[in-house]
């Protein structure tokens, strides 16, 4: 039985593969590559020490994925395939609704013509809204501030339908707060296209002098020092909540939904210090007006991830920012270096 892994060249997918492997589960990937590159699974392949099962694919192809579950004996999905930025989704709405909830529309379509009814979806923090407190604990009210966030809330709410038309579906809801790091070898880690909507990849590339400034955007919120506070967790721990939830899958009788966060927030300034002090870098910046969609303070409660998965995020901030440098320095262009 092997488990599909959509999207799984991404960053997040790519390190969760290598968790996959680590844990004895046999994966198959499906990527359209349209932001992540096959480089990343060649890199892996190095890393766990054999080749991996891939296809190159759009999840919004019916046929396409439907030979994917043709050919192998698929028991379970984690479905990272998406679109994911969120200044880009308010300029390309239709883009996101399209890629985002269509795609999954027809994954699921074709699960349930082939009889699998596992899914462990990678949903995002963004589906609170703009919480009135933090930290933010799972049976918060939800809406979305920006239409990449209405895309992971709408999917939600899509599986959560789908469970009810047959509570044999077994579902879990992974809600990320904010992915930083790399695997530690400096083979993988984040590597976005043009101009990065991410922090850590933005003070990266201005630490290894690709940029010249940080853009902040925003230095009058409500917050410490009046830029933005976020839950920023190593993607090698997150990668393990997955796994984690793979093993939880079988025993759940509801949808079960799961913040992955480590329960600190720290503000963008928070993050340069850091990331100057694991480079030896100075990382110069900008103050620049807010972005579109972005809200002041957003970091989680993690107690129910620990109660229920067993799982907690063990890697700090000086790790996370260690980790990412050592990918940046090594692969100052990214996948093209």
């Amino acid at each position: 039985m092997k488990v599909l892994v959509t999207g799984g060249a991404g960053y997040i997918g790519s390190h969760t593969c290598i968790a996959l492997h680590e844990s004895g589960y046999d994966f198959i990937v499906f990527d359209n590559f349209c932001n992540s590159s096959i480089k990343s699974l060649k890199a892996v392949e190095k890393i766990i020490g054999k080749s991996i099962s891939f296809i190159q694919g759009d999840i919004r192809d019916e046929e396409a994925l439907s030979s994917v579950f043709e050919k192998y004996d698929i028991d379970s999905v984690i479905h990272f395939a998406g679109l994911k930025a969120v200044g880009e989704s308010v300029e390309k709405p239709h883009l996101y609704y399209d890629n985002n909830i269509n795609g999954t529309l027809v994954l699921c379509e074709v699960m349930k013509r082939y009889g699998c009814k596992k899914i462990v979806f990678s949903s995002s923090a963004t589906v609170y809204g703009d919480p009135h407190t933090t930290p933010i604990r799972e049976d918060f009210p939800l809406s979305a501030t920006n239409p990449y966030g209405r895309t992971k809330l709408f999917i939600e709410e899509m599986l959560r339908d789908i469970y009810i038309s047959d509570n044999s579906n077994k579902i879990v809801l992974l809600r990320y707060f904010n992915p930083v790091g790399a695997h530690e070898s400096g083979t993988i880690g984040e590597d976005p296209n043009g101009i990065p909507n991410n922090l850590m990849p933005f003070i990266s590339q201005t630490a290894v002098g690709k940029r010249d400034y940080l853009s902040v955007f925003g230095g009058d919120y409500d917050t410490i020092d009046g830029t933005g506070v976020r839950d920023y967790i190593h993607v090698v721990d997150l990668a393990l909540g997955h796994v984690k939830a793979l093993q939880k899958i079988n025993s759940i009788d509801e949808v079960l939904t799961v913040n992955l966060g480590t329960g600190n927030g720290y503000s963008v300034l928070n993050m340069v210090k850091a990331f100057e002090k694991a480079s030896n870098k100075k990382v110069a910046y900008k103050i620049v007006d807010r972005r579109a969609g972005d809200i002041a303070k957003c970091f989680a409660d993690p107690s129910y991830a620990k109660e229920v998965l067993d799982w907690e995020a063990t890697k700090g901030i000086d790790k996370m920012c260690e980790d990412s440098w050592r990918w940046q320095l090594n692969n100052p262009n990214g996948y093209e270096s």
